[in-house]
């Protein structure tokens, strides 16, 4: 099954506004009442927390990253494209003619569907990074420290004439 999972790609799917979370849990009752665990392996509705203020506090809120989008690791075939499209809350697959076009290694890193393992992070302390999503997006800093068991680094950035620490994520940095 893991030679399976390694043909496996990612894919996008378009969802009714507001939908996603529901499409996510319809697919993954799919599979299991299909047994398509051979075929789709993972679903994600990517979120990220936003600070929003109302009457004067602050409180953290969960977003959508894409809204009306959900993304499916799966091998391709007929069969399951028929059965994710008639999946409720589904339009189509991302693609020319509803047919899916897989994501790429980059799109895949960038959106930050897969964790990145220990053994692909191939930054040390010290080295130039670029900071690649967020809302640090294209700043440049040098690695302060790495945490690989909550995948977290800390990188020293130049913002406004000064030296800043940051903390992040290891799909949110790559190496120059």
């Amino acid at each position: 099954m893991e030679n399976q999972e390694q043909q496996a790609k990612w894919y996008v799917i378009h969802t009714y506004s507001g939908y996603e979370n529901a499409v996510e849990q319809d697919l993954r009752n799919m599979v299991d009442n299909n047994n398509l665990h051979d075929y789709i392996f993972d679903i994600k509705v990517p979120v990220e927390d936003d600070i929003v203020e109302r009457n004067g506090k602050k409180k953290v809120v969960q977003r959508k990253k894409f809204p009306s989008y959900a993304f499916i690791k799966m091998i391709y075939t007929n069969h399951i494209w028929f059965m994710v499209t008639r999946t409720r809350g589904v339009t189509s697959f991302v693609g020319s003619g509803g047919r899916p076009i897989a994501l790429t290694d980059e799109e895949i890193r960038r959106i930050g569907l897969e964790e990145i393992t220990i053994e692909n992070f191939d930054i040390a302390v010290g080295d130039n990074v670029k900071i690649i999503n967020g809302p640090l997006d294209t700043f440049i800093g040098v690695v302060d420290s790495i945490n690989t068991e909550h995948q977290k680094v800390k990188v020293i950035v130049a913002m406004f004439g000064r030296q800043t620490p940051v903390e992040l994520d290891f799909a949110q940095v790559e190496k120059l």
